[in-house]
């Protein structure tokens, strides 16, 4: 599910003179069936019905009390279903769908929790692009974090071909124009350059289709690797290629904490008349921010780290002068001490002990 797929939210889902009645799109989303966007398509599709008969006009209201909602067969049930949140890294071949014909790996297959129930993607990641992506059955939550409006970041770890310089890293910054419109401005750190390639990250507060390979693209480079290292806060630290991890309720809210924009901001293909290009203005992405660490990591990093600066640490007995007293040690360590004399210890003359008294 991209952004351009999210519906926007209806006043009139809270007013309260609308009593019981409710959206039909909002309460498929709300079940986990897709956005509300896709739940308009499937009701123009026919494949909704209510109390047994086909409705195909957009809009309907319903009250799930007392009339019977089916999906493609499938009754709702007036409850809500649990809300559930993933994270997931996704690895390079797996696409992000729900189609149940697709024969390639899907990433909500990768999510093996029995109680998963029907999930879907916050966002996509193209097939050949790596890296974290959220799953959920929570479609206002999909919403908030997905949509540009909102400003949840995104970055990226992108490895370019050929040596990228000031002038294009400028232009994506400020935004470049692809085919639906300019994008937003972004914040791109070079990490490493050669004359062969470049690595550098790419944080972005949208996500049209494939638009970091398109960006980079406009400027005269090709992606050779893309990876998502960050949503937000969220870091791929804890999480390699294909495995997931339920998010914390603590990390729910600082996702929906990190949404800051309100109010409708309809895709305009002119720069100049987008509302949202004074906003990024004067708000631009500055990076993922710091890393979320896991709850028991903190021991094992403090533990890491002090094991690296003990090995680093210089041994009395190192470098050349140390070799010396290693040997003298070793000496030391199988030679047999000689019989104390009647004076003390016995003296050392010509290389050999000598007792006192002895000629």
């Amino acid at each position: 599910m991209s952004p351009d797929d999210d519906d926007f939210r209806d006043p009139e889902d809270d007013a309260p003179d609308s009593g019981r009645l409710i959206r039909l799109n909002k309460y498929l989303a709300d079940h986990g069936i897709a956005s509300r966007r896709k739940c308009d398509e499937l009701i123009a599709k026919g494949k909704v019905t209510i109390d047994g008969e086909i409705v195909t006009e957009l809009g309907t209201k319903v009250d799930p009390n007392v009339q019977q909602i089916d999906v493609d067969g499938v009754v709702l049930k007036p409850e809500r279903t649990e809300l559930r949140y993933y994270l997931l890294h996704k690895p390079r071949g797996v696409v992000c769908t729900n189609e149940r014909r697709e024969a390639r790996m899907r990433a909500i297959d990768l999510v093996t929790d029995p109680a998963k129930g029907r999930i879907y993607t916050v966002g996509r990641l193209d097939e050949d692009s790596t890296g974290l992506i959220l799953l959920t059955n929570d479609g206002e939550f999909s919403n908030r974090i997905a949509h540009p409006r909102y400003g949840v970041t995104k970055t990226y770890s992108v490895k370019l071909r050929g040596r990228i310089e000031g002038e294009a890293i400028e232009k994506v910054q400020k935004g470049v124009r692809l085919a639906e419109g300019w994008t937003a401005p972004a914040f791109v750190k070079v990490l490493k350059r050669t004359n062969e390639w470049s690595l550098l990250t790419c944080t972005l507060n949208e996500g049209k289709n494939r638009e970091v390979r398109r960006m980079f693209a406009a400027v005269g480079y090709n992606v050779l690797t893309l990876r998502r290292t960050h949503i937000g806060t969220l870091s791929d630290r804890s999480l390699h290629e294909g495995q997931w991890r339920a998010l914390l309720r603590a990390e729910v809210a600082e996702l929906l904490g990190q949404s800051k924009a309100s109010g409708r901001a309809a895709p305009l293909d002119d720069k100049r008349k987008d509302p949202r290009t004074r906003f990024f203005a004067t708000q631009a992405p500055q990076g993922p921010g710091p890393e979320r660490r896991g709850v028991r990591s903190g021991d094992k990093y403090r533990r890491d780290r002090r094991r690296s600066l003990e090995r680093v640490q210089p041994r009395e007995d190192q470098g050349r002068r140390g070799r010396g007293d290693r040997r003298r040690k070793l000496r030391e360590i199988g030679r047999d001490p000689a019989p104390l004399g009647p004076k003390g210890p016995p003296k050392k003359t010509g290389g050999k002990w000598k007792k006192w008294g002895s000629s």
